[in-house]
């Protein structure tokens, strides 16, 4: 069961990667305390181990495919 006392503030292009230095899209929060960063690439290919670790794992992945809000010619 995952326990949260303080909802998780979203992801910015100010967090990066803990492995590569990439913008961040996971957040994974450690039993043992702490945090870790990871961009999408690498929170695939450690998924499997950090599931074992984590107490939450924030994944905002979905981002990456997400079209923009867009202005249309309308309503400018």
């Amino acid at each position: 069961m995952t326990t949260v006392l303080t909802p998780a503030s979203q992801l910015t292009a100010a967090d990066r990667c803990d492995r590569c230095g990439a913008q961040a899209y996971l957040r994974v929060v450690l039993l043992s305390g702490g945090e870790l960063l990871f961009c999408a690439h690498h929170g695939r290919k450690f998924e499997p181990e950090l599931k074992k670790i984590a107490a939450e794992i924030q994944d905002e992945t979905e981002r990456l495919t997400a079209v923009p809000n867009t202005v249309s010619e309308e309503e400018r």
